[in-house]
């Protein structure tokens, strides 16, 4: 955390930008600050107002210069959930994003944000690198899943979850409150819209199997504004076909799908020369395309329930 004179100037820059973009007087963003300086000096921190952070965390999207979704920063949907006190409250809360970021497959761009640091309080830590990931397993016979999930998949599995051993197990949420046991909450399957592929020029296609899930919900980044710290802020924009197709399934170290893909369309894999690898790809990406437009999405089965568990 900031000291007081670096967290009144972090302040003061964003509360000047914001309250200009938001067509305030300049008298208003001067009392403002006047508030926050009193404020800073008696507690340490600040609280943003719900228009401050609204507007603040639409200016992070813009800002991030490696997201290409940016360019829609100003749709941004914002819920407050400052004032949430436990793992469960925020593995309801984090459910309902899901399911409103998802919006029936009309995805809306959003963003739930928890506590903020602030001295000698208690924040919110959300385990998962995507609230919607997949598990992944080291089995005798290979690695089943998503082999990037395999670490969480076993912290997972450590805390007292037990998945089907399939290749698109949901993982479940994993919240820790300030120092206490972290507790783990299963999604129900319902929430979760998946897309299962299929090619416009390639019936047998579908018979792989493949699929993927509609809302990419990242949820180990911190959110800044104005110099305060936000640990707990899940957001989403929306997928690039090419992030599915192209890394995804088709990446070595993750599902690794080209040589199924291949032996489906019957390519010369004998060398790398023949180019199979990249035709594979094009029509991995022209499925994930076709898919996603059709939006033949499918909710899953009943939930597992939801359990709090000790620390391992």
């Amino acid at each position: 955390m900031l000291g007081k004179t670096e967290l009144h100037e972090a302040a003061a820059s964003f509360i000047i930008q914001c309250y200009m973009e938001l067509n305030k007087a300049p008298e208003e963003a001067r009392d403002r600050l006047n508030g926050i300086a009193s404020e800073i000096e008696r507690t340490g921190t600040y609280v943003h107002t719900f228009e401050e952070l609204e507007h603040g965390a639409k200016m992070a999207w813009r800002n991030s210069n490696r997201c290409i979704g940016r360019l829609f920063w100003d749709k941004l949907r914002i819920t407050d959930a400052r004032e949430t006190e436990s793992p469960a409250e925020a593995a309801s809360l984090l459910i309902r994003h899901i399911e409103n970021a998802t919006n029936g497959g009309k995805i809306i761009p959003s963003i739930t944000v928890f506590k903020p640091q602030t001295p000698g309080s208690e924040t919110l830590r959300i385990w998962n690198h995507q609230l919607v990931r997949y598990a992944g397993y080291e089995t005798g016979e290979g690695i089943v899943g998503d082999p990037a999930s395999l670490s969480f998949t076993s912290v997972c599995r450590r805390l007292g979850w037990t998945g089907n051993g399939t290749d698109y197990d949901i993982l479940p949420l994993v919240i820790q409150w300030g120092d206490l046991e972290p507790e783990w909450f299963s999604i129900p399957e319902r929430t979760v819209l998946e897309v299962h592929l299929e090619h416009p020029d390639i019936p047998d296609f579908a018979s792989l199997d493949l699929r993927w899930y509609a809302v990419p919900i990242i949820s180990d980044m911190t959110l800044e504004i104005g110099g305060i710290t936000y640990p707990a802020a899940p957001f989403n924009g929306w997928y690039m076909g090419t992030e599915i197709g192209a890394r995804n399934l088709a990446d070595t170290f993750r599902y690794n799908k080209l040589p199924l893909i291949a032996e489906l369309m019957g390519l010369d894999t004998s060398s790398e020369s023949t180019l199979w690898r990249d035709r594979a790809l094009v029509e991995l990406n022209r499925a994930v395309l076709h898919s996603y437009k059709k939006g033949r999405g499918q909710h899953r089965r009943p939930p597992y329930g939801c359990h709090p568990v000790p620390f391992f």
